[in-house]
């Protein structure tokens, strides 16, 4: 791993980065790319478009990928299934999820076959089992631990059931805490908004989240790509990106899933990628992604603050209106309101999302 959480875009310098990146095709600055599912490859269960043909272009060129994903629902044989039926081969190995590392983790804090009361989909009772461990479903069974993981079954008499066990003194360990899973339909309640519901019953947090943001995912992904460097692909800012700072890497932000511009421009700096592109072209095509921040005024553009945000004039590519753009709002806090001083910067808001 290069670089640490505490530096812009985190990873190598300046320099290194647009010869690696935008300069360049991006992923060959790379040995290793990570890739989030949800949001990223496929939505539910349908393919991004363009997806499937990314990641066999890698395949094609042997370069190494893995995938690393919060959601609990499925094993890593599951998803690996799921994934060549989407037409993207993919191997258990190269899956890493929240369950199976949860499960991973209670292996080697618990004895064997110790009771776990689970709260979730039958994809974490089986990773328990895999490791050792007895998936049980009430506080009766005298758990010695409550594993939390999202399930879309999972409902009121669970959540009672492990509100009960973590009074009694049981440590309470979550898959993660996503507020949201996307959809086609829009964003849907996650684990964290289920983990939400046992943080309001009980006026504490979990002892122990697992998934994204903590970085153990792609710190685990990381240590396979040796002494190459690894590029973290996600949707989401609050998780991928965060987690792949928290973790020393680089990332890449795709706005086809949940993380949107304007909360791009707002974020904080433990959750700014280095990169950002529409879609995984920006992997393979520099005039496609945009290292982030850029300049006030470059690319054409100019940004600047003004009493009601921020103001874009000029014309050029919208990727890089936003990289300028994000120049500005995080060095001065303001936005993500943005008018356009120009024709060409409204249709590059428009492009955005920005557009009122």
């Amino acid at each position: 791993m290069t670089g640490s959480a505490g530096d812009a875009g985190s990873g190598p310098d300046r320099g290194e980065r647009d010869r690696a990146g935008t300069a360049g095709r991006l992923v060959d600055g790379y040995a290793l790319v990570v890739f989030d599912l949800d949001g990223v490859i496929y939505l539910i269960d349908r393919p991004i478009p363009g997806a499937v043909e990314a990641v066999g272009r890698l395949h094609a060129e042997g370069r190494a990928v893995a995938y690393a994903t919060n959601n609990a629902s499925r094993r890593s044989s599951e998803v690996a299934d799921l994934l060549t039926g989407m037409g993207v081969p993919a191997g258990p190995e190269e899956v890493l999820t929240s369950a199976a590392a949860t499960a991973e983790l209670l292996r080697d804090r618990l004895p064997a076959g110790a009771p776990v009361l689970v709260v979730g989909a039958e994809a974490l009772r089986a990773e328990l089992r895999a490791v050792g461990l007895r998936p049980v479903s009430t506080v009766d069974e005298e758990p010695a631990a409550v594993a939390q993981g999202y399930g879309p079954q999972v409902g009121w008499s669970d959540l009672a059931e492990a509100s009960l066990a973590v009074r009694a003194g049981v440590p309470w360990y979550a898959t993660n805490t996503d507020r949201t899973l996307p959809s086609p339909r829009g964003p849907l309640p996650g684990n964290g908004s289920l983990v939400a519901v046992l943080r309001t019953a009980l006026g504490r947090d979990p002892d122990v989240v697992v998934g994204k943001p903590e970085p153990a995912l792609f710190a685990t992904a990381a240590r396979r790509a040796g002494e190459g460097r690894t590029l973290v692909v996600g949707d989401r800012l609050d998780t991928d990106i965060e987690g792949a700072r928290r973790a020393g890497l680089d990332s890449l932000l795709v706005l086809t899933g949940v993380s949107d511009v304007a909360e791009l421009l707002a974020a904080p700096e433990a959750r700014r990628p280095a990169y950002v592109s529409f879609d995984l072209a920006g992997l393979f095509d520099p005039a496609a992604v945009v290292r982030v921040p850029g300049a006030a005024d470059a690319g054409g553009w100019s940004a600047s603050v003004t009493d009601v945000g921020l103001a874009l004039d000029g014309a050029g590519r919208p990727l890089d209106a936003l990289a300028a753009l994000c120049a500005v709002a995080w060095s001065t806090g303001a936005g993500p309101r943005v008018r356009p001083a120009s024709e060409a910067a409204g249709e590059a808001l428009a492009a955005l999302g920005l557009a009122d």
